[in-house]
């Protein structure tokens, strides 16, 4: 497992390479699409500075969409002292914690790093797990900031958000051009289109992609630290047989969850940030076999 961790993080710098290679792509065809070189290079700067905003407010942004409010060891004792012990446990900075009023049992956890680290649980998370079941979600959820996925999330939904920004400016310049400008190559007029179509679908898929395997090893993460796989394993099947969605729908903060927060099936299933709960069940129970 933490060989995996090590694996993780050096993948890490090939996910954030292959983003700025597709904001790279987007700013050389528009380089050629005008005539104008400078472009790339102002693509690069627009994507880098509109990663870095959503890197730095993202973390207040899903916990003011998703109606997260902070709370203390006397407003939610139970979920405070869990997260507590577990910081303790591990040798962790202790996060914010913060709940989420919404009968739908889910939690997740945000921020830049353990030093800035929040975790949120719902209302209904609380109400329908026991004290070993919950106590296994959060160590979830701090896996996840153990792990830094928080960092990576963070980045990487600034980076997709920043490709889908340049691609909308890439596709306005396009159609509001001024017909007497010099036409290029149609060439780039057929790039450009594939372009800024293809690739904030192409930067979601590597998304979800980096989402769903973080799951599995945030799993792993919460089932050492408790020592006890079966406990998140019951926790998830209580999630299956009570569902996940939220009152509130945030496509933009649906994989920060421990599970997903969004309604839909069958289709929605092929885009979902998060593996099956039936397959992070079955690990689960592997797991506990060996340990």
């Amino acid at each position: 497992m933490y060989s995996e961790i090590a694996a993780n993080k050096r993948k890490t710098w090939l996910i954030l390479a292959l983003f700025v290679v597709i904001i790279g792509i987007l700013g050389w065809i528009a380089s050629n699409l005008y005539g104008q070189p400078y472009f790339l290079y102002l693509a690069l700067i627009v994507g880098g500075v509109y990663a870095l905003i959503q890197y730095f407010a993202a973390a207040k942004l899903a916990l003011a969409m998703n109606g997260a409010k902070e709370v203390s060891k006397k407003d939610a004792p139970r979920l405070y002292r869990t997260v507590e012990n577990l910081s303790i446990a591990t040798g962790m900075p202790m996060p914010k914690v913060y709940m989420i009023n919404d009968p739908a049992p889910n939690a997740f956890a945000t921020g830049r790093d353990p030093n800035h680290a929040v975790v949120a649980a719902t209302t209904g998370l609380l109400d329908i797990m026991d004290d070993t079941e919950l106590e296994a979600v959060m160590a979830h959820e701090m896996g996840h900031v153990r792990n830094y996925d928080i960092r990576v999330m963070m980045i990487v939904f600034g980076l997709v958000s920043a490709i889908g920004f340049i691609a909308d400016m890439l596709l306005h310049f396009f159609w509001f051009r001024d017909s007497d400008d010099e036409s290029p190559n149609p060439l780039f007029f057929v790039l450009a289109i594939v372009a800024a179509i293809a690739a904030p679908f192409i930067a979601m898929l590597v998304q979800l992609a980096v989402s769903r395997r973080r799951e599995y090893l945030a799993d792993s993460t919460g089932a050492l630290t408790t020592r006890y796989p079966e406990g998140l394993a019951r926790a998830l099947e209580k999630l299956r047989d009570h569902g996940t969605a939220l009152k509130k729908q945030n496509t933009a903060t649906a994989h920060l969850f421990f599970a997903s927060p969004l309604k839909g099936k069958s289709l929605m299933k092929l885009f979902s940030t998060h593996p099956p709960l039936e397959d992070r069940i079955a690990r689960l129970r592997k797991m506990d076999t060996h340990l």
